[in-house]
């Protein structure tokens, strides 16, 4: 098993910033693949970004690439997203997961976090 706790959401201005964080525990963490979905209200949960377990490969949702940042952290078992020039359409929870391998498929992670809510005001 892994456990994902999540953490730096929180409200912010539109074009603001945030890092939100993902602390891994249980099961090793460096041989998976981490990432981040999201879920606004009335939508469906969506694909963000990924990072493959050595941190060789990374992947963005169109609609965040070139905004968000995801990295990994493997001696503290840590992914982050930086979050750059957010937009109001940026506003959803955000869920941290884990899985074998690099993948948009949502069906395709393992574990996921309980998520943490980023708000942005315009």
């Amino acid at each position: 098993q892994v456990q994902l706790v999540e953490s730096g959401g929180g409200l912010v201005e539109a074009g603001g910033s945030l890092r939100l964080s993902c602390a891994a525990s249980g099961r090793t963490f460096v041989g998976y693949a981490m990432g981040w979905f999201r879920q606004a209200p009335g939508k469906e949960r969506e694909f963000v970004a990924d990072i493959a377990w050595n941190g060789g490969e990374t992947y963005y949702a169109v609609s965040v690439k070139g905004r968000f940042t995801i990295s990994r952290d493997n001696a503290k078992n840590t992914v982050y997203l930086q979050m750059n020039s957010l937009k109001t359409e940026d506003t959803a929870v955000y869920y941290c997961v884990a899985g074998r391998r690099v993948t948009t498929r949502r069906s395709e992670y393992d574990y996921w976090g309980q998520g943490t809510q980023v708000t942005v005001s315009s």
